[in-house]
């Protein structure tokens, strides 16, 4: 059964590689010494010589000081290979959700998970999660006026998949509708109008119609009974019983 106490010897290297392992930025030791509670000098010292420990022993991976701090690197060697290999992540393999999602989130960022929500009428939040991990997605900041509600817009790593220069090269949302009422529904669901405004308003249209019908029959029975609804016209006009 693994140990899971504190480690005794390298400790300090151990805890470094952990702290290393789950940033994306360079580090600088100052910050590092912090997480560690250790002095700065002897965390600088320890990460010096984990760079040159994978160096000598031809990790994989490299340890490099970069940009005022500490960062695990692919190792260069291996460059062309990782590429090919993170290009493959097919975006075909993302569901249905997963898709309708990013498309949401692409088109209407930066947009909180209630506006996600919104526009889908589902919850979202397990498929952001999703897509956060795959990195095509990230937080962008925070909404002041809700709570501090995260904010989310697409990556570069998007950008990469669709073969698109910058957002800017999204196609009109609209190409995507085939008709007049599908563009319709669609600015209204962005705009975050409510959907069931235009059902009311079908129904309302709906409604005016029975009551003119009503209204053509209750008039023809009129006339019936008057002996005035003969489909030539009024008596006196070609319409009337013969004399």
């Amino acid at each position: 059964m693994p140990s899971f106490e504190r480690l005794e010897s390298g400790s300090l290297k151990g805890l470094l590689e952990a702290l290393l392992l789950v940033t994306d930025d360079p580090v600088s030791a100052a910050d590092l010494a912090a997480a560690a509670s250790a002095e700065t000098d002897e965390v600088a010292s320890a990460l010096t010589e984990l760079a040159a420990e994978y160096a000598a022993a031809n990790r994989g991976f490299q340890l490099r000081e970069v940009a005022g701090g500490w960062r695990l690197f692919t190792h260069p060697a291996y460059h062309d290979q990782v590429a090919d290999y993170v290009l493959s992540w097919d975006t075909r393999k993302l569901s249905q959700a997963a898709l309708e999602t990013l498309a949401v989130i692409a088109y209407h960022q930066p947009v909180t998970r209630e506006g996600v929500r919104a526009i889908r009428g589902v919850n979202s939040d397990g498929v952001i999660a999703s897509l956060r991990e795959k990195g095509l997605v990230r937080e962008v900041g925070r909404e002041r006026d809700r709570g501090q509600a995260q904010l989310w817009g697409t990556t570069r790593l998007f950008l990469e998949h669709f073969g698109l220069r910058s957002l800017r090269e999204l196609p009109p949302l609209e190409d995507f509708a085939p008709d007049e009422e599908s563009k319709r529904f669609i600015r209204e669901r962005l705009s975050g109008r409510s959907i069931g405004s235009t059902l009311e308003e079908a129904e309302a249209d709906i409604q005016e119609e029975q009551e003119l019908l009503d209204d053509y029959e209750d008039g023809a029975e009129a006339d019936a009974a008057l002996g005035t609804g003969s489909l030539d016209g009024p008596a006196g006009e070609g319409g009337g019983a013969d004399e």
